[in-house]
This record gives structure tokens, sequence and C-alpha cells, in this order.
């Protein structure tokens, strides 16, 4: 895993880096080292030029992750510090929200608690059809706080509150019908379906897809008077880029676009 211990991080062709959580021990608990590498490892995908698009995914073969460490809840720990470790759930959050590339959830196997909230952080989630999904917190005296806003902002009200609080899980098609997955594919079909998505985003516009992004992010919670002022004034900006200008003469020459990346 190199310089992490929690996850490992490689780059291939043609710009996507994965970042694997790599604790199978502990079915990739959402420990504060975990998170604190995780952090680590978007900033540096975020920070690399070369990278084009995040896969984020885990090495356990049936788990992505079971959300928090249930033995750190009842530890000795003063309660700001507590609250301070709690801020990376947020600080993750945003991050994937501000990453300046597409990001994909690689969910092969069961996605819990806080890690559903990392997977409807992510741009798109492809699942493979033996995943399952939930916030199973209230079953053990606790409730997933962090992850009702993303809840909320993906999955329709009175579904976002059964899944909060009945605590059962979904499966992965039930997950794709109610707005948290965007496509179930069989196992031996999965990193295929990634692989794909992936390459496909890479192909387009670095820029573009950064400056759309950001306005996916920023645009969520304005008022509509006011989203739509701002995605004006992006899209006159977007016009005065050679990227987009690159694009169209593209099209018309029937040839693949060099992107310039301004």
């Amino acid at each position: 895993m190199g310089e992490y211990s929690t996850l490992s991080y490689e780059v291939s062709a043609p710009g996507l880096a994965t970042v694997a959580l790599a604790q199978p021990e502990t079915r990739n608990a959402l420990a504060p080292e975990l998170l604190a590498e995780l952090i680590q490892a978007l900033e540096r995908a975020r920070a690399d030029q070369d990278v084009r698009v995040v896969v984020l995914a885990s090495t356990h073969p049936t788990v992505f992750s079971s959300g928090g460490n249930l033995a750190s809840f009842t530890a000795d720990v003063p309660l700001l510090e507590r609250h301070e470790d709690n801020e990376r759930f947020p600080e993750l959050f945003r991050l994937l929200g501000e990453l300046g590339k597409p990001s994909i959830c690689a969910a092969r196997g069961h996605v819990l608690a806080g890690a559903l909230g990392l997977a409807l952080a992510c741009d798109l989630v492809i699942a493979s059809d033996s995943a399952t999904f939930g916030t199973p917190e209230i079953g053990v005296g606790l409730f997933p706080f962090m992850v009702t806003a993303l809840l909320y902002r993906n999955v329709p009200r009175k579904r976002a509150a059964e899944l909060m609080l009945l605590g059962e899980r979904i499966t992965a098609a039930q997950a794709q019908q109610i707005g948290i997955v965007n496509r179930v594919v069989p196992e031996a079909e999965f990193d295929q379906a990634v692989h794909d998505w992936a390459g496909r985003l890479a192909a387009r516009s670095p820029l573009m897809l950064r400056m759309g992004k950001d306005a996916m992010f920023r645009q969520q919670d304005m008022a509509l008077a006011d989203a739509l002022d701002y995605l004006r004034a992006q899209l006159t900006l977007a016009f005065a880029t050679e990227d987009a200008r690159e694009g169209v003469a593209a099209f018309f020459e029937k040839r693949d676009p060099r992107w310039r990346g301004r």
C-alpha cells in the first residue's frame, strides 16, 4: 500500500486514480486513521493534473465498508477530541463535491452506515448485484446523523426516513430504484463496467468537467433564481474556453477532440 497503511492508491492510464479501502480485518471500518488517509489520497488526486477520474473502491471481495468503528464509540475519549474527529466526515463529503474531477464509487460489496455517505458524495455509483446498502445505526442506539444531509439530497424524503428509522438493508436493485445507485451489474462484469465509465469520463475535457462539477456542487442549495444567474455566468465562461471551441470543431470535422485544458 506504499505510504498508506489503510488504503491503496494507484494511477493508471488514461488518468484513472483508484483509491481502495484496504483494511479487510476491520471490514474497512471508518476509523479516524482511515478517514485521514482517505482525505490525503483525495487531495493528492485533486492536485495531480494527470488524474482525470477518481474511483473509490475496496480491496475486500464482499464489503465496501461496514461504516464507523463501533469499538471506538465506547472508548474513553474527551468529547472535544471526538467532536474534532467527526469533522472528517463533512470534510470528505465536501472534498468529493469539490474534487474538480468526476468520482465513481465502485460498490462491489456492502455499503453501510457512514460508508453510504461516501457513496452518495461520489458523482456516480456502480454496484455489483450482490451489494447491499443501509444505515443500521439505529439498531445499536445510534443514528446516521452525517449521512442524513446526503440522503435527503439523493433520495425521496419518505424512503430516506425508512432507511434511517428502520435501519434495514436494501439490495443494489432497490438502491438503484430510489436513486442511490446509477448502475447494477453482475459480479463478473463489475470491473469492466467501472473501467468503461472511467474511460469515458477520462476522454472528456478535464476543464469542462471541473467547471461542470463545481457548478453542480455550488448550485444544489441555491434558490432557483440565484442558481439560474450563477449557471448563466458559468455558461458564458464556458463559451470563452478553447476546449469548447475545440470540441465543436472536432464534432463537425468528425475527429477526436484534442483537449488543451484552457
